[in-house]
């Protein structure tokens, strides 16, 4: 089976939908759906009795987060709920010094906000900078940091405007500089490559249901191993301890693997489901999905600017965009453009001021011609 006839036989939304929403939610490739309907029906039949293999799927699938993202093992990965658990995890873990401070973006989705703003009873100070202040996005983010600078917690890129970071350049200068640094990923992971060593992440939080295809209420939590025991934990349970399978055991020891961090009993439906949709991404290899994720921006954007009516968002310039872009009619209200999209059949978002598009690698170039149509029409 050739690429095309496998995208063709995964993505089976219907004909009439425009769907550019990868941003916020993600339809499931077809092999998703049915390990899902495979585990339900499991379940329904035979309960539990084959838990030990559910905990093969566990473990196959940190091993799959592993490899996407080129953390040094698998033990390095931790199965989160959210997002917003994940930073709370590293916000709460760390001891804090007053007059600390953590340097950010002025454009951050406010799961990358409000954990960082909330350490203010700590006394550390939120830098939020504008990212158009400098040379360049890294240029603001650097002037800001100081011998009080604990840590760098940005997006790889913005949810809003698309705008990607250059993660290689900021990661370097942390180390450099013995600064933290901790990365939003979750508009990246499933989209580009991602590679925390070559960038010297120290923290790579990411949900599943975006650009990776899998579902809410899975998320991959990576944490630099060195960086582990610093992080205080404040959620105890039978899961995140060493010798987690012997219920019987009075003393207990803390996990050394990133299973430190999951408390409890695991989403074993979310871990089915995710698993199944990396193993598309992985079959197809990240760098062909970057490459026609690109693409497809490429084509909006340059459609888009055809029309003079339009305002283009989101930057052009190679390196500085994945699969989000974002634009506005110059003289039309956003609210009322979003509405005569939307009932259109084109699912999309509003966010920054302006109509958001997301398509991922599988969207078809008649989608995108589709919805460029459609912005022709409202005209």
């Amino acid at each position: 089976m050739n690429r095309q006839q496998l995208l063709a036989e995964e993505f089976a939304l219907q004909p009439d939908l425009v769907y550019l929403n990868h941003a916020a939610v993600a339809p499931w490739p077809q092999r998703t759906c049915r390990a899902v309907e495979s585990f339900a029906r499991e379940n329904g039949a035979e309960g539990a009795r084959n838990y030990p293999r559910w905990a093969e799927r566990e473990a196959r699938l940190r091993a799959q987060l592993s490899t996407l993202i080129n953390a040094p093992a698998a033990d390095d990965i931790a199965l989160l709920k959210n997002t917003s658990e994940g930073l709370s995890v590293i916000a709460w873990g760390l001891e804090w010094n007053q007059g600390d401070n953590i340097v950010s973006s002025d454009e951050e989705f406010p799961s990358n906000r409000i954990v960082w703003d909330s350490l203010r009873s700590k006394g550390v100070e939120l830098r939020q900078v504008p990212l158009g202040q400098g040379a360049t996005p890294e240029d603001a983010l650097i002037a800001q940091m100081d011998s009080n600078t604990r840590m760098l917690a940005i997006s790889s890129v913005q949810y809003a405007s698309g705008l990607r970071l250059d993660l290689k350049r900021l990661g370097e200068y942390c180390r450099a500089h013995e600064i933290l640094f901790c990365v939003d990923a979750i508009q990246s992971v499933g989209a580009i490559a991602t590679d925390v060593q070559a960038d010297n992440i120290d923290f790579l939080v990411a949900d599943g249901h975006k650009w990776m295809l899998g579902p809410e209420g899975v998320a991959l939590f990576y944490c630099r191993a060195e960086l582990r025991d610093r992080l205080q934990l404040y959620q105890y349970g039978w899961h995140m301890v060493e010798d987690y399978l012997n219920y019987d055991r009075a003393d207990w020891q803390i996990a050394g693997t990133a299973r430190r961090f999951e408390c409890g009993s695991p989403n074993m439906l979310g871990i089915h489901a995710l698993s199944a949709s990396l193993s598309l991404l992985l079959e197809y290899g990240m760098e062909q999905v970057e490459k026609q994720l690109l693409e497809n921006s490429r084509f909006l954007q340059q459609a888009i600017s055809r029309h003079e009516q339009y305002e283009l968002l989101s930057p052009r310039d190679e390196g500085r965009f994945a699969g989000i872009v974002t634009f506005r009619h110059r003289s039309r209200s956003t609210g009322q453009l979003f509405r005569q999209l939307t009932q259109s059949g084109v699912v999309c978002a509003q966010r920054g001021g302006g109509i958001r598009f997301s398509p991922h690698f599988h969207t078809a170039t008649a989608t995108l011609q589709k919805a460029v149509a459609m912005l022709k029409s409202c005209l």
